[in-house]
């Protein structure tokens, strides 16, 4: 899969060398979870269809988070680098980084079909059923079906529900506001995921017999709910079942922001300085501040037995 990226005006020459038309999927796709999959799937086949060559369009920065419409867009559910993984598995050919600033916001939809999608040689689209395009978002899809005459087919993908509610990257984030990572999971069709490196903290863990990894978050990411967590770390390619808090740990004087460490039961070595990528499996309580130390000794061995069973339950 080859990775273009991209600015407004687009260098057209540059393109050239593609040699086929594309069917192209659009949207910006953070978390890239069962909806935005279907819509994917559906461009990779019509490429395959029609001898073309599969593409992914997407934007970054999120462009809400350009337009000011919300801090939150700040914060993904999948980074870029993330994402061009996950499109690389839906086996798509090209993915098109669009940069997403204040020129291209003002494109309008007519330029935007002249000047992006006819420039890049799409011969087919595929979008969701609630693709906007265009300055404010004037374009809509019926807009894209008489821009694309007569020579681009555009294919309009309904949404998926779950729970009676359509699959989105909103939902996504309010379930991990809850906490609710396994329903979330159902969603993106796989485990939440985060990518850190272990770096040094105050090694109280280890003093109390549950050595830790801290995790300085390599994204900014959007953050689970407050508590703990069964997790399942990979690091160098190597699964190992654990339990995380996500917090401000109150009982040793609290912190001013949430910090994640995660104890690994089958690991031992040092990880400092090492990428671990952490998956999310279940949420086992919130956070809280306990008397002292034995105490909260006993919380983490139940923590800890309760993250064993739950995981290897999830692994029959």
């Amino acid at each position: 899969m080859e990775i273009i990226p991209l600015s407004y005006p687009i260098n057209g020459l540059a393109l050239l060398s593609l040699g086929k038309p594309i069917s192209l999927a659009i949207g910006h796709f953070d978390g890239v979870h069962r909806g935005h999959q279907n819509v994917i799937r559906q461009a990779v086949a019509g490429a395959k269809e029609s001898d073309m060559l599969s593409a992914v369009l997407t934007f970054d920065p999120h462009p809400k988070e350009v337009l000011g419409q919300g801090d939150q867009y700040y914060r993904c559910l999948t980074p870029l680098q993330s994402k061009a993984a996950l499109f690389a598995e839906l086996g798509v050919d090209l993915v098109f980084i669009m940069r997403f600033d204040t020129e291209f916001s003002s494109v309008t939809p007519e330029r935007f079909m002249a000047d992006v999608l006819r420039v890049l040689g799409v011969k087919q689209v595929t979008v969701g059923f609630d693709f906007r395009f265009g300055h404010r978002g004037s374009g809509d899809t019926d807009t894209l079906r008489q821009l694309a005459k007569p020579d681009i087919a555009v294919h309009v993908v309904e949404p998926l529900y779950e729970n009676d509610r359509k699959i989105s990257s909103t939902y996504v984030r309010e379930l991990l506001e809850q906490g609710d990572v396994q329903m979330a999971s159902q969603l993106l069709g796989r485990s939440y995921e985060v990518t850190g490196t272990v770096v040094h903290g105050d090694a109280r863990g280890r003093t109390i017999g549950f050595p830790t990894a801290n995790l300085q978050l390599q994204h900014a990411y959007v953050a689970p709910r407050l508590g703990v967590y069964a997790i399942v770390a990979w690091i160098d390619g190597v699964a190992y079942p654990g339990v995380m808090n996500h917090g401000l740990k109150p009982t040793f004087g609290g912190e001013p922001t949430p910090v994640m460490e995660a104890h690994l039961f089958d690991f031992n070595g040092d990880l400092y300085d090492s990428s671990i990528r952490i998956a999310f499996k279940s949420f086992l309580r919130p956070e809280r501040k306990f008397s002292g130390i034995d105490e909260l000794i006993r919380q983490i061995e139940a923590d800890s037995m309760e993250a064993r069973s739950l995981l290897a339950n999830l692994s029959e």
